[in-house]
């Protein structure tokens, strides 16, 4: 037997509910803050992961799932959401049009990396990105659009965490000041952390092995080289949060595992699936367009793993309720009566009722059994003297009780009472 590769999940019918709560919930916080939904494809050439995502993270250099197609192009499945809408940015003249530009995604993603509880190598994610505006305000936006998100799935018990990691310009001394203090202790780091050294130092900070967590702990902090317009850049993000009663805390360890990140940098934290992770993260980049060969434009956005946003609703006990299944099972008694009822059954949902009816030639007593495995909250049962009356006694199956329904009122009756 074919089984399911390794680190993918089926979404099975009893679970997909859970799945359309997160959309629907992203779909409507995205509305309330004028954000559109864009569509990027699964796979794209590798240079732009390359390019965006930075040939210093894990991401490019370990987990990406790249392969040569056809015609001997290095293509890749998409290992995270920015690069694909930026590349549609530009690819399309967007920059041209209306300002900001503000879009959403829900998308499938693709790592190889070692599964565990909330991260697949299959998985999926929320995102937002917003384009063209340079100000803290566009920080604070996107800011508070994930705390919404986040606040509407009835999360509690996540906690904001932000920091700034400069500009060009203040990175560069950090740069070296990191250098300074990690030349010593080349010998007891990780081959990674050693590459990263020469290529981007901050990365070290992100770095998961304990020797070099222990050895970063005491490393200097970003915000203690900041320039003047990224320091007053990143006061103006707080000052404007705490205005929008979106609590917060800095965390000067925050970096992000992307290279694209500038300036303003944020996590959502959880404690409640376990050991703490991350939720949803993001920041400023607003050199990315100009790396993929574009113009220089602003940006800022976040991303969110459903898997992992899932796992913390169900620790938090904030998982929504089954689906209440069909409205109405039609039951019929005999074959005729069966075919009048497959028909009536169209003519129901044709009225905007769910209703299901036997295709399996169960008897009378079967066919309730099934019903109420289905969640059917009223069974019409449907035989010769129902059809020839016209009428069928209605049974609500949560409260036992039955009513005579003409046949031609069914539809009203059931959508009558759904209130």
């Amino acid at each position: 037997m074919i089984q399911i590769p390794k680190g993918c999940k089926d979404v099975l019918p009893s679970q997909v509910y859970l799945w359309h709560k997160v959309e629907e919930t992203a779909r409507k916080t995205a509305s309330a803050y004028a954000f559109r939904e864009i569509r990027t494809p699964v796979f794209e050439h590798t240079e732009l992961f390359a390019r965006g995502v930075g040939d210093t993270t894990d991401i490019v250099n370990k987990e990406m799932y790249t392969f040569l197609d056809k015609g001997g192009r290095s293509v890749t499945l998409r290992p995270e959401g920015t690069a694909g809408v930026a590349r549609a940015f530009l690819e399309h003249g967007l920059a041209g049009g209306v300002m900001p530009f503000k879009a959403y995604y829900l998308i499938s993603a693709f790592r190889y990396e070692r599964p565990q509880a909330g991260r697949l190598r299959e998985f999926h994610q929320f995102g937002g990105e917003l384009y063209g505006a340079a100000g803290p305000e566009a920080d604070a936006e996107v800011i508070a659009f994930a705390a919404a998100f986040l606040q509407n799935l009835g999360l509690e018990h996540v906690a904001l965490q932000i920091n700034s990691i400069g500009c060009k310009s203040c990175r560069a001394r950090y740069h070296e000041a990191l250098r300074t203090y990690f030349a010593p202790h080349l010998g007891e780091m990780c081959e990674d952390c050693r590459t990263r050294f020469e290529k981007n130092p901050m990365r070290i900070l992100d770095c998961k092995v304990e020797g070099c967590k222990s050895i970063a702990a005491n490393a200097p902090r970003m915000l203690d080289y900041l320039c003047d317009d990224c320091r007053a850049h990143f006061e103006q993000v707080q000052s404007l949060l705490t205005q929008a009663g979106v609590a917060f805390t800095v965390n000067p360890s925050i970096v992000r595992g992307l290279d694209y990140y500038s300036r303003t940098v944020f996590e959502f934290v959880s404690a409640a699936a376990g050991a703490q992770g991350t939720v949803l993260g993001g920041g400023r980049y607003d050199t990315l367009l100009e790396q993929m060969g574009g113009k220089a434009v602003p940006a800022v956005g976040f991303a969110a793993g459903m898997e992992r946003l899932l796992l913390v609703m169900e620790a938090e006990g904030k998982l929504p309720a089954p689906d209440d299944g069909v409205e109405c099972y039609l039951a019929g008694m005999d074959k005729h009566s069966r075919a009048q009822a497959f028909l009536l059954a169209q003519r129901l949902r044709r009225a905007g009722v769910s209703c299901e009816t036997d295709l399996m030639e169960r008897s009378v007593k079967a066919q309730f059994k099934y019903a109420d495995k289905t969640g059917a909250r009223y069974v019409a049962v449907l035989g010769e003297r129902e059809l020839a009356e016209g009428a069928a006694e209605v049974k609500d199956m949560a409260s036992s009780a039955s009513e005579r329904v003409k046949l031609k009122d069914l539809a009203n009756y059931i959508i009558q009472r759904r209130k």
